[in-house]
């Protein structure tokens, strides 16, 4: 009986011992996995191109003075037409013009004019092109001084009319910009883990990040730069 009791506290003890080693090596190797799971490197990939415009707004202003509202408004009529018919003898489509009510301001009226005006009403004509023949419209731009010549002179430098251009084709060119993008935050952290020993996991996180449209610069502003930044986190292992 004594030894049927020492051989149940052996067993006890070994049982236990086993126990405590399962134990042990299951803390043992999840420290080691929270350890693993926690070395992270956290990488950033640009990828950048350089597109034309696809689309143009371009904004011709003109204003008339005078005291005769009939006579302005006989005189703007007409303007109006030389304007359409110059646009449409370099090749636009009368959809892609556009004319806005004239703004007329009588000056007698205005509060906070120090001096008599020599005219009473001030008129500002507005036709806008809207069109996606952007070289085109670039060469009307440099060549509206023809207006000029048959009485229409075009107001430049009016910070409520500028001439914008825009590109609206950037769903087109989403996928292989996020692609580069990836590649190049993939290329870093391949740098940083071969540099610290380590080798490259799987990623843990991404985030895209924004697209955004620039102006090449101010004097281009017909070219612009889609730029995007995404941030991925790598997992590291030994």
């Amino acid at each position: 009986m004594e030894r049927s009791r020492e051989n149940r506290t052996l067993f006890s003890a070994l049982f236990l011992m086993i126990g405590l080693i399962v134990v042990g090596l299951s803390i043992y190797f999840g420290l080691n996995s929270f350890r693993s799971s926690n070395r992270v490197v956290s990488v950033k990939g640009l990828a950048e191109v350089e597109v034309p415009a696809n689309k143009v707004i371009w904004p011709l202003v003109y204003k008339e003075i005078g005291d005769d509202l009939l006579l302005l408004y006989k005189t703007i009529n007409e303007k109006n037409k030389l304007i359409v018919n110059f646009l449409k003898e370099k090749g636009l489509d009368e959809s892609e013009i556009s004319l806005s009510a004239p703004k007329i301001i009588d000056l007698n009226a205005e509060r906070y004019q120090s001096q008599v005006s020599r005219y009473r009403y001030n008129v500002t004509s507005v036709l806008t092109v809207t069109s996606e023949k952007v070289e085109m419209v670039r060469d009307m731009i440099t060549s509206q001084s023809e207006l000029l010549a048959k009485g229409v002179a075009i107001s430049a430098g009016d910070y409520e009319y500028q001439t914008v251009f825009l590109y609206t084709k950037l769903n087109e060119i989403k996928p292989g910009m996020i692609e580069e993008a990836t590649r190049n935050a993939r290329a870093s952290a391949e740098k940083f883990a071969k540099d610290s020993g380590s080798k490259l996991g799987k990623i843990k996180n991404a985030n895209q990040g924004q697209f955004t449209i620039s102006d090449r610069d101010a004097n281009t502003p017909h070219i612009k730069v889609i730029r995007v930044v995404s941030t991925i986190d790598y997992m590291l292992r030994d």
